[in-house]
């Protein structure tokens, strides 16, 4: 007998489940893609042709289908919290876009939702499943670098008006929609990813968060922040869609015994530069991007259906995805306050 799949809904049908959740969970042997929602039906429709799924314009709908197990919340950041709560209840496993919610309370009533319901939440940083980042956490752990001291951290883009599917009269663009800008879209997938490598959780940010360029929307363009670790180390991270000539997605972190250094080399994901003058090089893969070629398999998917089938809570949790948050809550707020602010957790 055929084991059966898990079937799954896609809500929000946009740029991200288009190149990302739809296709991945496609290719996943063990899932069947249900249903597509849209506030626009149009969008909706065109995946579930191309998937064999069916299509929806409410949520609601999707959430009473008893054939729907687990669903992808793709939606503008205003809505990852009220909807994935809603999935949460009606007894759905729930994979959310990040930043997960747009406050701390959003984000702890849904961790919440999930023990309630008995279903796993789980947050979509797909940074720290690159084959470089999982190398690089792995060399920290062994030491090789030693103490971290410091440490910089960048994710810098022209801007989703080119990749999103609405361009640049866009939700992204409107704060009551994304809540944030580039913080929202690069800066936090940074702040999850810099916590993970080190192994720490931030204490106190300092930062600028800016609307620097951009002609369209109300929301930041622009970010330079310092955060401080619960053991002293200090970092930059840095988030901007005004790097208009390319993408930059690399990290540096400096250690008492050398440098590694993360995406800075178009060969070796992954370079590390010792005291002592040894070099050592690992070929590691792509950094995935929004650059023609960089949109592989984020792993993202595949680690959410594993979970579910292996009954194991997922390592890109709720609990996981809202520290990543807190770091940039921080960073608005010493922003808005020009002072440090602590990092609540």
């Amino acid at each position: 007998m055929a084991k059966k799949k898990i079937g799954v809904a896609i809500i929000g049908s946009g740029s991200i489940a288009t190149h990302r959740h739809a296709p991945e969970y496609a290719v996943n042997p063990n899932v069947e893609i249900v249903a597509f929602v849209d506030r626009f039906p149009e969008r909706a429709e065109k995946l579930a042709k191309k998937y064999g799924a069916k299509s929806f314009s409410k949520y609601e709908d999707v959430l009473a289908l008893k054939g729907v197990e687990a669903v992808s919340v793709c939606t503008p950041n205003a809505f990852h919290a009220p909807i994935s709560i809603a999935a949460l209840k009606a007894g759905k496993h729930t994979l959310c876009e990040k930043p997960m919610a747009t406050s701390d309370k959003e984000a702890k009533d849904m961790i919440a939702a999930s023990e309630k319901a008995g279903k796993y939440l789980m947050i979509g940083h797909n940074q720290r499943l690159m084959s470089a980042h999982v190398k690089a956490k792995q060399l920290i752990q062994d030491g090789v670098i030693g103490k971290v001291i410091t440490f910089r951290t960048s994710f810098q883009h022209p801007g989703p008006e080119g990749w999103s599917i609405e361009g640049p009269t866009g939700w992204f663009f409107d704060k009551k929609q994304a809540f944030v800008g580039s913080m929202g879209d690069l800066g936090v997938h940074k702040a999850d990813l810099i916590r993970w490598l080190i192994g720490e959780e931030f204490v106190e940010a300092a930062s600028m968060v800016e609307h620097l360029d951009k002609p369209m929307g109300d929301v930041d363009d622009n970010a330079v922040c310092i955060l401080r670790s619960a053991s002293g180390a200090i970092g930059t991270l840095v988030a901007s869609w005004t790097h208009y000539s390319s993408e930059d997605n690399t990290t540096i972190i400096y250690g008492n015994k050398g440098i590694l250094k993360l995406g800075t080399d178009s060969r070796f994901g992954v370079v590390v530069e010792l005291a002592s003058g040894e070099k050592q090089f690992y070929e590691v893969g792509k950094m995935q991007s929004n650059d023609e070629g960089g949109q592989s398999d984020s792993g993202v998917i595949n680690l959410f259906i594993s979970s579910i089938l292996n009954n194991t809570p997922p390592e890109i949790s709720g609990e996981e995805g809202r520290r990543a948050l807190a770091v940039i809550l921080a960073c608005l707020k010493s922003s808005q306050t020009k002072q440090f602010a602590k990092v609540e957790i």
